[in-house]
């Protein structure tokens, strides 16, 4: 069955596009007890008491280590929405929390070309930054030479070399 959502009359808007649209924007609002991690950082998050064992929702979306039995470091990995619940050693519900992984927008340049997104993070200086969406040869490049970088750091580091060869 098709559904025709066309407006009936020039600049107006149909109400199921209206209702879809606040039902989004709800599902993805931030609630006041969220916690909200950003895309490629971490952020602290600390037990009223130690957990013997926590659950995360989606890992896909974040990440979370224990640094102490009630002190955790929960890091973004993607963008969404998901949720940790720490049980103690009695299986009793310690902290059931939501977490919202949203991308940092400060100092976020965003290059649009038709479909195709490349992203700088410009602090002061604009330097390519990959981000989940951008456009796939973009996100290669940036993530190939990046990868690179590091091996050569890794291999100076250790050799004790001094970079540069001095």
């Amino acid at each position: 069955m098709l559904c025709d959502l066309a407006p009936k009359r020039p600049g107006t808007i149909p109400a199921i596009l209206l209702a879809l649209a606040s039902l989004a924007a709800a599902a993805g609002a931030a609630r006041a007890e969220d916690l909200i991690v950003k895309y490629d950082q971490s952020q602290l998050l600390r037990l009223p008491r130690p957990a013997a064992e926590i659950i995360i929702g989606n890992p896909a979306i974040a990440d979370i280590s224990v640094q102490s039995g009630n002190l955790l470091v929960i890091t973004g990995k993607t963008f969404g929405i998901t949720n940790i619940i720490a049980l103690d050693a009695d299986r009793n519900v310690i902290q059931d929390q939501r977490i919202l992984v949203k991308r940092d927008e400060a100092k976020v340049v965003n290059l649009q070309r038709g479909t195709d997104r490349q992203s700088y993070n410009c602090t002061p200086q604009c330097n390519p930054s990959i981000t989940i969406g951008d456009e796939q040869k973009y996100f290669d490049q940036v993530s190939n030479a990046a990868q690179k970088k590091v091996g050569f750091s890794s291999r100076e580091a250790d050799t004790g070399a001094q970079p540069g060869g001095q």
